[in-house]
């Protein structure tokens, strides 16, 4: 009897003890993982950004159209052709150009006899008005011959610089004329490369007539002289200065950061969207070799540093909340911990008092569990 009650006093104090340790599990408060970073030291920038997207731009750029109608007959270059200055670019049938300078070179010879025959004559006339005033001295002839004489010089005279004035224009005629030969021939006014051709051979290209713009035929470009236009909100206006060293990325390179300098600051707000007030900035890419290769027209982001600090203690700006507190796993638990910030860009947030190196500060703040005074394991640790 009593080993049959001994035995129900242990089955109890197990049944007991097994309903209190299934409590106490089931009741156990909840472990929720994190992902830390470890306060350290490292640099810090002030940075400001393009509010919308910059431009690579090259600041010698031409269109080219000619300045006559007429029929393509030569197109020398392509799109992407590299030219020297002075290299023909295309050419528009010459024939019309080249009879009409034809005509202007024999109207220079007809106008070039004539003023020979008028002058010659004019000196006949002055002969003769002379040997005439000789015969009037020895009053062996009248004084109203005299004049006769005199008269007719003077017209002969006037007929010689009429014909000179003449055979003056005449040649202007045929200078006229090599000017219209010119225009025929488009050639490069600059070192440059083609970026667009939009006509071919046999084609007949018709001058903008005034105030009705007409697509160009040739776009030539510089490119050493290319640069990134970006525009910036207005508020940084009064941050950002010539000379400031800059960070520039391109759609079309992923992953790669062109380094410049600020070279120009627009001197007004652009203020054609009312609620978006920006103004230009012009950057000049260190690397110009590199610069050459980029296409006009690409698009840009730029990163202005105005200051850096080299060897501060940082965390990630994603750690910040509300920007004055952070996260840290203290004894297992995470514990808010006011903090003093000082510079900041998008990537890390520099700590002036809060916090000690090596702390693990929680930058997985994306889950509802992840509060103050939650109990916490590290599962992972990330460097930035």
């Amino acid at each position: 009897m009593r080993s049959r009650w001994l035995r129900r006093s242990i089955f109890l104090l197990a049944l007991l003890a097994a309903i209190v340790a299934g409590r106490a599990y089931l009741l156990r408060p909840a472990i929720v993982p994190v992902t830390v970073y470890r306060v350290a030291r490292g640099p810090v920038e002030e940075t400001v950004t393009n509010s919308k997207a910059g431009t690579v731009r090259s600041r010698r750029r031409a269109t080219l159209s000619p300045e006559i109608g007429g029929r393509v007959v030569d197109l020398a270059v392509r799109e992407g052709a590299r030219v020297r200055r002075g290299d023909l670019l295309m050419r528009l049938s010459p024939a019309e150009f080249d009879a009409n300078a034809t005509l202007q070179s024999r109207a220079v010879e007809v106008a070039r006899a004539a003023e020979r025959e008028m002058c010659e004559t004019a000196q006949l006339a002055a002969r003769e008005a002379e040997r005439v005033e000789q015969l009037v001295a020895s009053e062996l002839v009248s004084r109203q011959r005299l004049d006769q004489a005199v008269s007719a010089r003077d017209a002969a005279v006037a007929g010689c610089e009429a014909a000179r004035a003449r055979a003056r224009q005449a040649d202007a005629a045929v200078h006229l004329a090599s000017v219209q030969q010119a225009k025929t021939v488009i050639r490069a006014p600059f070192d440059g490369v083609v970026a667009e051709v939009s006509a071919e051979v046999g084609e007949w290209i018709t001058p903008a007539p005034p105030g009705v713009p007409i697509p160009p035929v040739i776009e030539l470009i510089d490119p050493d002289q290319i640069y990134v236009s970006a525009p910036l909100d207005e508020v940084d206006s009064g941050k950002v200065r010539t000379g400031l060293p800059v960070r520039v990325t391109l759609d079309a390179r992923p992953g790669a950061s062109l380094s410049g300098r600020l070279v120009r600051v627009a001197p007004y707000v652009q203020d054609a969207q009312e609620q978006n007030r920006t103004f230009e900035v012009e950057i000049d890419l260190d690397d110009r070799a590199t610069a050459r290769t980029l296409l006009p027209g690409t698009s840009a982001d730029v990163e202005v540093i105005l200051q850096v600090r080299a060897d501060v203690l940082r965390v990630p700006a994603y750690a910040l909340m509300q920007d004055t507190r952070v996260l840290v796993v203290r004894d297992g638990r995470l514990v808010a911990t006011a903090v003093t910030t000082g510079l900041r860009n998008w990537d890390f947030v520099e700590i002036a008092l809060g916090l000690a190196p090596g702390d693990p500060v929680v930058v997985s703040l994306d889950r509802p569990e992840v509060v103050a005074g939650a109990h916490a394991r590290i599962e992972s640790e990330t460097t930035k």
